[in-house]
């Protein structure tokens, strides 16, 4: 990424350039790119190709004024962070389901930041309802967010009754790490850091499975200014305050959930997007 487009992404974000890459401006890049950029799977339904390269990122996210789902959105996130001087690594994770199993391999994509001080940190601008702060890598304790409370903990034993510490996966002697919040597991991390490109088969399966959630659902979500969230799934708009409460309403007509997209998620689709049917072409 040239500085010319690091501008153009900062301005996406409404964010100053840092003068040093420090955790505070770590932070405040994180939550602005939550509250601008939304996580939206558009592409899958509107039949769109997902390509996790640079620049395709930078044109959907910073050209384009759209979101994406994790790989797209860490992605670029961390193209962002590597141009303004912050050390960044890609950690491929497995996303928690259903009683507790575990996703496929590169299920998720997560962000390791070093900052000036020689801390890490675990930055996810794609993952939905998650920290609105990067959390603490070395922290084995609770961590205290607007989004919630965490903790990174080293790995179990995997449900399915493979372990997880030092698993093929991880870097040598390192531990995978698991992510939790509010007591719950949300997904599992590897240690080794990983290329852009060994994301390709999770986003495909991600983009094509009729076992992928985001093949049987749309979805377009951000946080809000005062902490809350706004997520338009499909035709229901869902507004959840800060505590928790939600309030929903539907749309009457096209014209009405497309001016939600518009004005809501800075998303101007030229049809209303619905769920595409897996075999359909175009």
């Amino acid at each position: 990424m040239n500085p010319s487009q690091a501008d153009a992404y900062l301005r996406r974000i409404g964010a100053a350039r840092p003068q040093h890459p420090t955790v505070e401006a770590l932070r405040e890049l994180h939550l602005r790119h939550l509250r601008t950029v939304p996580f939206e799977n558009l592409s899958i339904h509107l039949g769109e190709e997902i390509v996790l390269e640079e620049e395709r990122l930078l044109d959907k996210v910073v050209g384009r004024r759209r979101g994406g789902f994790c790989y797209e959105l860490n992605g670029a996130f961390g193209a962002l962070l590597t141009a303004l001087g912050y050390e960044v690594e890609l950690l491929a994770g497995r996303v928690y389901g259903d009683e507790g199993r575990l996703g496929i391999p590169y299920d998720h994509l997560a962000l390791r930041v070093r900052t000036a001080d020689g801390a890490d940190w675990l930055a996810d601008v794609g993952f939905g309802a998650h920290s609105h702060f990067p959390l603490s890598l070395a922290e084995r304790g609770e961590q205290t967010d607007p989004g919630g409370t965490f903790r990174v903990t080293e790995a179990g034993p995997d449900p399915a009754g493979v372990t997880g510490t030092a698993g093929p996966g991880s870097a040598a002697g390192g531990a995978d790490l698991d992510v939790l919040r509010n007591g719950g597991p949300q997904y599992r991390l590897e240690t080794r850091p990983r290329a852009l490109a060994d994301f390709t088969g999770g986003a495909w399966w991600h983009s094509t499975s009729p076992r992928s959630h985001f093949t049987r659902s749309l979805v377009c979500s951000r946080l809000t200014e005062d902490g809350g969230r706004l997520t338009l799934s499909g035709r229901v708009l869902t507004t959840t305050a800060p505590d928790g409460r939600k309030e929903t309403r539907e749309p009457a007509t096209d014209e009405e959930v497309l001016a939600l997209y518009r004005e809501e998620f800075g998303i101007e689709p030229a049809v209303v997007p619905t769920v595409r049917q897996r075999g359909q072409v175009g």
